[in-house]
């Protein structure tokens, strides 16, 4: 396992990361239209990254900064003699020595509001539908305000030790717990604000949509706290009038819609066809993103290629949820699962579709695993999805490609960006996902971050106790 290099000059307020490998495709286009950058056949580019009080600076190919060979101290292995650009005296250079340098993920599925309550809510058999009861119960009996805020809180600190810098949560807007459920949402986003950002998304059935008296409260919720439109969506007589609702409140109020769909194995589930034929017609133009489209790898070509050229049409873009579904799908006891439970993401990115992974659930009974770790998704989505040959342009998954669909300015590298960042100690990729556990500091603001993943066993002691 490598380490990481002497970085001590992170604490000044501006410095040089000279020589780090970064996944060109994160690059601005003209940086890597200059014949001087390197890339390798994973698609990372040797750069040299300047952080200037809080953001991103110059960035070069490795060795083609302004002063690179001049008369700058060398935080990690000594200094070179020659002159010294003005304004660049004394500038602290971090060598990295090819480590591979990501900037801060994006994390555009979670569900913050199930989290961590698998050591109460336990799945009994690993289905789908005993997941929807242990869930619905647990949420009846014990998710107060004190409870969500604690649980909450507990996953937003570790998804910010793993370096997310952005979140979006669905949360479930059923009844009363509508308004708790969004109430401490608005109270922890102000908290956390400057170190994860973090949107909303209601989470109500697509039968609740049909109904206006249902769907009224929901729509208020989203508008007082500046949410996303969202509902859960599977073959209902209820579907297509459920659906014009929520694209009709979307437009009136100017919100973005995050729908899940089609999370299961059967191929008359096509909710995926049905949202990208409403917003085709509608001329939606809000950002619309879909989770999960299972189904749409259990359906014949030419269903696929209506709906995909349906899809591409409308701009839509899909956010894959492999761990989670790769948990529940195809699950039948005593049989060996037969497929992965995954959408078709290569086919979607041929057809220019934006595709990303993203977390969903997190300890709880649609998924006992996990910890709000980006790069644990990417590298497993890696294997199940097999993102790996080419694996070039596949981490914006993780970051440009939410950042974009979430409205954020982040999950790339360029000047004047935020100087958020994770350092790994790998020098490739196929590394970083070999050993999980390769050393990385997350820099936040270009300042090393002394956030660390909490104790699960703090949290399971307190939630023990409704």
């Amino acid at each position: 396992m490598s380490a990481l290099p002497d970085l001590t000059g992170l604490a000044a307020p501006r410095y040089r990361l000279a020589g780090a490998r970064v996944p060109a495709c994160l690059l601005p286009a003209d940086l890597t239209a200059d014949a001087a950058l390197a890339v390798d056949a994973e698609g990372l580019a040797r750069v040299d990254i300047e952080v200037e009080h809080g953001r991103l600076g110059r960035i070069a190919p490795a060795g083609h900064l302004p002063g690179e060979d001049g008369g700058r101290k060398d935080v990690a292995g000594g200094s070179a003699s020659g002159d010294t650009p003005a304004g660049d005296e004394a500038l602290p250079r971090i060598a990295l020595d090819g480590r591979l340098v990501l900037p801060g993920l994006v994390d555009a599925h979670t569900h913050l509001d199930k989290a961590f309550i698998w050591s109460r809510a336990p799945n009994p058999d690993g289905s789908f539908q005993a997941a929807i009861a242990a869930a619905s119960a647990d949420a009846a009996a014990n998710w107060s305000a004190a409870d969500l805020r604690r649980r909450m809180d507990f996953a937003l600190r570790c998804a910010h030790a793993h370096g997310t810098v952005a979140l979006r949560s669905h949360l479930d807007s059923f009844g009363a717990q509508t308004d708790i459920s969004w109430g401490v949402f608005a109270e922890l986003r102000a908290e956390w604000a400057g170190r994860v950002a973090i949107q909303g998304v209601s989470l109500c059935t697509i039968d609740m949509a049909a109904d206006p008296e249902a769907l009224a409260p929901v729509v208020a919720a989203v508008r007082r706290h500046g949410g996303v439109l969202g509902a859960f969506l599977y073959p209902s007589p209820n579907l297509a009038a459920g659906l014009e609702a929520l694209f009709d409140a979307a437009e009136r109020h100017g919100l973005d819609l995050d729908f899940h769909a089609d999370e299961t194995d059967d191929p008359a589930a096509q909710g995926l066809l049905a949202i990208a034929r409403l917003a085709n017609r509608r001329r939606f133009g809000g950002r619309l993103l879909v989770g999960h489209c299972c189904s749409l790898a259990a359906q014949d070509a030419a269903q696929v290629d209506r709906t995909l050229d349906e899809a591409a049409r409308a701009g839509l873009a899909v956010v894959s949820l492999p761990l989670c579904n790769l948990y529940l799908q195809d699950r039948t006891p005593g049989r060996t699962p037969r497929w992965r439970g995954v959408t078709l993401v290569h086919e979607m990115k041929a057809r220019g579709i934006e595709v990303m992974v993203a977390s969903d659930n997190v300890r709880d009974p649609f998924y006992p695993h996990g910890d709000f770790d980006m790069i644990e998704i990417w590298r497993e989505a890696s294997r199940i999805l097999h993102l790996d040959h080419p694996v070039a342009d596949w981490p914006r998954i993780v970051g440009a490609a939410p950042a974009k669909v979430l409205g954020l300015d982040a999950g790339r590298l360029r000047s004047g960006g935020p100087a958020d960042l994770v350092i790994t100690g790998a020098r490739s990729i196929h590394g970083l996902f070999a050993r999980p556990g390769t050393p990385r500091l997350v820099v936040r603001g270009g300042r090393p971050s002394e956030a660390r993943a909490p104790n699960l066993a703090e949290l399971e002691k307190e939630i023990a106790r409704p």
